[in-house]
């Protein structure tokens, strides 16, 4: 019902307007279409400085009041290339917006049809044709470097001393996976992918697998380079690390890879944000399916020293789909024993 009454509405709202426009007709008529169009041309260069005005006050007011909603300083040292690099896009984007807006308008003020005006007519200006063709060219050429330039920064080959951490998309959720003591990952093979013990198809002859793990969280080392292995199991995602200003897809049989320095602790911002809930995350910034907006997963930013704890106390993925095959604890065995040797005891 109430789909209906707002069609109504907007089907009545056409009508008075198509009524209204058809009385300024007759007017015009009866007023001579001459002055009429030339009072119509009056007012509507007024609106248009009235509009420029209003306009700009708006745009700098909408700047006043969301500046501080943003996101807070990047949280990585690639980061705030990237964050230089947008700024310099705003500063020189935004310097050509307010000068043709500003000339559009005062335009249609300045030029509004008057008597004894003649609009001046030519076809072609070989000057105006180069400065309006190889300025933007230059700027464009620049803007476009500059993002080149950050972007090959970002997926060159990470420092020998990073850390790599493997992050693989699934509809929908994301599955980290860390290389274990030799800071090598075992081989895969899609066909061995397991949703209940192999999630990402490990391959058990590989001795390499036998120490990576895997976690529901990706962990990283404060100011430690980290390079990630991206991929996808399905469709194409993509790891999206808003705070860290990077993002990158993950494609079905094509790895990707980046690689950032974290410069803050999750401990460091909960303080520079005032928000004792802050955590990093990675979303996913690609529409991949129904439960899209749900594919998160937790960053974790510590020192090296809790980082270590932290994997010290990881199960490898290989001895959790392998703990059918663990043999008996020795506690179990010296249970037995015990109970043997009570039995043989003679009874005085």
């Amino acid at each position: 019902m109430s789909g209906f009454l707002a069609v109504l509405v907007v089907v009545l709202i056409f009508v008075v307007i198509f009524q209204i426009s058809k009385a300024s007709e007759y007017v015009s008529i009866l007023k001579g279409e001459k002055k009429t169009r030339e009072q119509s041309n009056r007012i509507n260069g007024f609106l248009m400085i009235v509009f420029l005005v209003l306009g700009l006050i708006g745009v700098w007011w909408c700047n006043d009041l969301l500046k501080d909603k943003m996101l807070p300083e990047a949280s990585s040292v690639q980061g705030e290339g990237i964050d230089s690099m947008i700024k310099t896009t705003l500063w020189m984007t935004g310097g050509v917006f307010l000068i043709t807006q500003i000339l559009l308008f005062w335009f249609a003020y300045k030029y509004q049809e008057k008597s004894g005006r003649k609009a001046a007519f030519f076809p072609h200006n070989n000057m105006m044709e180069i400065i309006w063709t190889v300025v933007p060219a230059i700027a464009l050429t620049v803007l476009v470097l500059n993002g080149i330039r950050h972007w090959m920064n970002i997926t060159s080959e990470a420092p020998a001393d990073a850390m790599v951490v493997e992050i693989t998309g699934k509809q929908f959720n994301w599955l980290i996976r860390y290389p274990g003591h030799d800071g090598q990952f075992g081989r895969k093979n899609y066909k061995l992918i397991n949703d209940i013990d192999n999630p990402v198809g490990q391959d058990w002859d590989d001795q390499l697998n036998k120490d990576d793990f895997m976690s529901t969280e990706v962990h990283l080392v404060v100011n430690k380079p980290v390079k990630f292995v991206i991929g996808s199991r399905d469709v194409v995602h993509d790891v999206g690390l808003a705070h860290f200003r990077m993002k990158m897809d993950a494609v079905p049989g094509i790895p990707t890879t980046m690689w950032i320095t974290p410069k803050f602790t999750t401990a460091e911002m909960k303080k520079k944000t005032g928000n004792p809930d802050f955590v990093y995350e990675i979303s996913c910034d690609q529409m991949c399916g129904s439960g899209h907006y749900s594919m998160k997963a937790n960053i974790v930013v510590e020192t090296q020293e809790e980082f270590d704890k932290w994997t010290a106390a990881q199960k490898s993925q290989y001895s959790l789909a392998h703990a059918d095959e663990t043999p008996a604890a020795p506690a179990a065995a010296a249970d037995s024993t015990s109970k043997l040797t009570a039995d043989a005891t003679p009874v005085k």
